[in-house]
Parts: structure tokens; C-alpha cells; sequence
């Protein structure tokens, strides 16, 4: 059953949703309120960075089913159903910030059809979805349902999440608005879950605080590694082989950043306080993970108690492989503490340069690859495991920084090779490896 679907929002969540609605079939119009950011759409040009998207942006519109607009009128006139996908930034005391979605709900009730319905797909809080069903109708004076529909995106994965997720989760107190949502996503072939809305809304950041958790963990249980002469690599591999663990999320590291974790972390301990209830568990994950990301400098001052003039090669500065997002990564707490130490930086990232710059200026240097970033370094740091960076010889790190000094916070190489390389090499959970000739 073919569909006219409306998406308010074109960011990370609304893009990706509105394009893959379009792909199974559904006639999609975006809206936003950025004229740029629609004008660069409706060339077939993707305002963010996300593998593939682009290519289905500019086939679905060559297929007469994907439009976009900033009038909201167009948008949602004839809709069946619209889903709300813009952002919920963390506020000053950590809660989620509703004013977006407030906003896009008053927009929708000027236009809206009596018999649309309205599908929440930003994450939310637990009673939110129904203060935006009672908004809608305090502005329309139409009763429409609002559905929750959290997405479970990773970034730089999310088209292939889209397509071959775990579950779909559709929360509904109105059956047919549920049953409607769940025809929309048939074409998708994944699993449904139905609950009531709140629950739904509660799925999202549950699911996100235990990912986090885990992360945490065998961050916690690395530091002890390095405390026991332990190899947290070895002990992740032992842990996750037990189906009832499993071995996802336990790749010991410097902490998770993001637009997910971190705020949904904050958000979900915010709702837990608003309900006088003391989630120790979450408050222990927050703590560790921000302690997890001074990790790197700390151990960069093995190698040199002060830092002041010392020259310092960033590798890596998106939170994760396969975007430019930024946020609450770590390379910015260590490219802060740096700084702050006296030390000169040149950084190096494929995608997320741009965003950095913008935010340093001429503060640091940008190198033009990452093998140019090392010369002449007396300490390398990498901080994200982009398959370039990865894929650099342990040769090049010894022939041209000064001093091969090497923290890996994504534990890239064995222990093997880091000790055949004549480098010094400090990583995540497992051993320093000191050459002879470095020492």
C-alpha cells in the first residue's frame, strides 16, 4: 500500500527516513524551514554526510517520489502521514529540548487533514508524544493520533539500518493509527514491535543508555587490564563469545561521542531525577565515559610530563568512521587539553576537518593526509579508526615523526606488531610497548 508521506525535518533522521520511504515505494515530500538547505536537496545534493545517500536522493527524484520544499502547506495538505524528524538538542541541565518538535507541531496543525495522522520519529521523552497529540489539537481542533516511532540509526550505517534493522517499534494508543504506521513499513520486511506510546518512547533511550553501558564497561574493565597487566582485547574476545553477553559494544576505546549517546544518556538520567528516582547505573556510565576521554592525554604524558612545544599529530577527529559529526567526540577534548598544555597540533581527518576548523581556525594546522600529519611529530595520537588511518605502517610512524610516540586510542595494531616496529606504543587496556632504540 503506496502512501503520501510527509517528513518535517531534513536532518540526519529526516533525511535518511524521508529517502528510504521513498526507495520502498512511497510518494515523499521533506520540509524545512533552510532555504539553503532545500535548495542544495532539490540538485540531488546531500546537505549532510552519509554513505549512499546521495545516490538514492537523486534516484527517487528522477522517479517522481521524492520532493522537497519549504512551504509547509505543500508539504502537508495531502499527506496521510507526516512524521516529525528534527532535532532535540541537550539543554543546560541535560533534558531534551522540546522546542523544535513544538514547533513543527504547530506548523502541522495549520495545514493538516483531519484524518492524517502524526508519527514522532525524533527521541523524546516518556510523555511527550502525547503532549504533541494535544498540542495539534489546541491549534487544528482536530484529534489526530501521534505515533511513536523512534529510529535506531548509526551513522555512517544508517541506509543499511534502514533496510536491515532489528526491529521497527511502533507505539500506539490508537490501533489504527498503529496499524497505519505499520502498513507504511511493510515493504521494509523487518520485524514490528507494538507497544503503547510510552513505552515506545522509552525503548529509544533505554536502548541507547545500555549500549552505552556496555561501552563504559569494558572501558572500566581495560583500565584494570592496564592496572593487572591484563589484555582487554583477549578479555572483550573471552566476554563476548557468551551468547547471553555478546560481543558487540565491547571494543575498549576513549569513550562514545555522538548526537545519540551522550545527550540521550544525560536525557534519560534528567527524566529518571524528574521522577525522584536515582539511576545509579546511568550516573556511573556519564562519569566514566567522561573520564574515558582524557585518556590519551594522560598517557601522552608517559612519554612527556609536560607537553609545552612538543609537536602533536591528531589522527582522526569525527566521533566515529564514516562521518564528519563532531559532536562530544574526543578528539576535542584532547585537541582542548593540548592546547591548553602548550603543545603545537596538526590534525588530520578525511571528512570532518572542515567542521573542526570552524571551531579552531588557525589555532592548530590541517594536514593533507595522515601520513603528512606525522612528519616531523614527537607524539601521534589516534583517535578515530577510519580504515585510512588504520591502514598506515607502523614504518611510517618510525621514519617520520622525530620520535615515534604512538597513542592509540582505537587499540589498530597488535601488540606484535607495534613491538617489530621500533616504536613506542601506548594503547586501550593492554601494555606499553617501548622500543630499544626509542626509549
Amino acid at each position: 500500500m503506496k502512501m503520501k508521506l510527509a517528513i518535517a525535518g531534513t536532518g540526519y533522521v529526516g533525511l535518511v527516513t524521508g529517502v528510504c520511504l521513498a526507495e520502498v515505494g512511497h510518494t515523499v515530500i521533506c520540509y524545512d524551514i533552510q532555504e539553503e538547505k532545500i535548495s542544495l536537496l532539490s540538485e540531488g545534493k546531500s546537505p549532510i554526510y552519509e554513505p549512499g545517500v546521495e545516490d538514492i536522493i537523486k534516484k527517487n527524484m528522477e522517479e517522481s517520489r521524492l520532493f522537497f520544499t519549504t512551504d509547509p502547506g505543500e508539504a502537508y495538505k495531502e499527506a496521510d502521514c507526516i512524521f516529525i524528524a528534527v532535532g532535540t538538542p541537550e539543554s543546560e541541565d541535560g533534558s531534551a529540548n522540546m522546542q523544535f518538535v513544538e514547533e513543527a507541531a504547530m506548523t502541522i496543525a495549520s495545514h493538516i487533514k483531519p484524518d492524517s495522522t502524526v508519527v514522532i520519529k525524533s527521541t523524546v521523552p516518556v510523555g511527550v508524544n502525547e503532549r504533541i497529540e494535544d498540542l495539534i489539537f489546541e491549534h487544528s481542533g482536530h484529534r489526530i493520533s501521534v505515533v511513536s516511532n523512534p529510529e535506531f540509526l548509526r551513522e555512517g550505517s544508517a541506509i543499511h539500518d534502514s533496510f536491515n534493522g532489528d526491529r521497527i517499534v511502533i507505539g500506539a494508543n490508537d490501533q489504527l493509527a498503529g496499524d497505519l504506521v505499520e502498513k507504511i513499513y511493510q515493504p521494509f520486511n523487518i520485524p514490528v514491535v507494538r507497544t503503547d506510546v510510552r513505552s515506545a518512547e522509552m525503548i529509544k533511550y533505554a536502548s541507547n543508555a545500555f549500549l552505552a553501558t556496555k561501552i563504559s564497561f569494558i572501558n572500566e574493565v581495560a583500565n584494570l587490564c592496564e592496572a593487572t597487566g591484563a589484555n582487554v582485547a583477549d578479555v572483550a574476545k573471552g566476554m563476548g563469545m557468551d551468547k547471553r553477553i555478546g560481543e558487540q559494544f565491547l571494543r575498549a576505546g576513549i569513550g562514545f561521542g555522538g548526537s545519540c549517546f551522550p545527550k540521550d544518556t544525560k536525557a534519560l538520567q534528567k527524566l529518571a531525577g524528574d521522577y525522584h528516582y536515582d539511576f545509579k547505573i546511568l550516573s556511573a556510565v556519564i562519569d566514566v565515559n567522561s573520564r574515558q576521554k582524557l585518556k590519551l592525554f594522560e598517557k601522552a604524558r608517559e612519554f612527556y610530563p609536560e607537553m609545552t612545544g612538543k609537536k602533536a599529530a591528531i589522527l582522526g577527529l569525527s566521533f566515529k568512521p564514516n562521518t564528519d559529526d563532531i559532536r562530544e567526540a574526543p578528539s576535542i577534548e584532547l585537541l582542548n587539553e593540548l592546547l591548553l598544555a602548550g603543545a603545537e597540533v596538526e590534525v588530520y581527518d578525511p571528512i570532518a576537518m572542515k567542521n573542526v576548523e570552524t571551531i579552531y581556525g588557525n589555532k592548530i594546522n590541517y594536514a593533507s593526509s595522515a601520513e603528512a600529519c606525522l612528519q616531523d611529530k614527537d607524539v601521534a595520537f589516534i583517535v578515530t579508526e577510519w580504515e585510512e588511518i588504520k591502514s598506515i605502517p607502523l614504518e611510517s610512524y618510525r621514519t617520520k615523526m622525530t620520535v615515534p610516540n604512538i597513542v592509540d586510542g582505537r587499540n589498530c595494531y597488535s601488540l606484535e606488531e607495534a613491538a617489530a616496529s621500533g616504536i613506542n606504543y601506548l594503547s586501550i587496556g593492554r601494555q606499553m610497548i617501548k622500543s630499544s632504540q626509542h626509549c
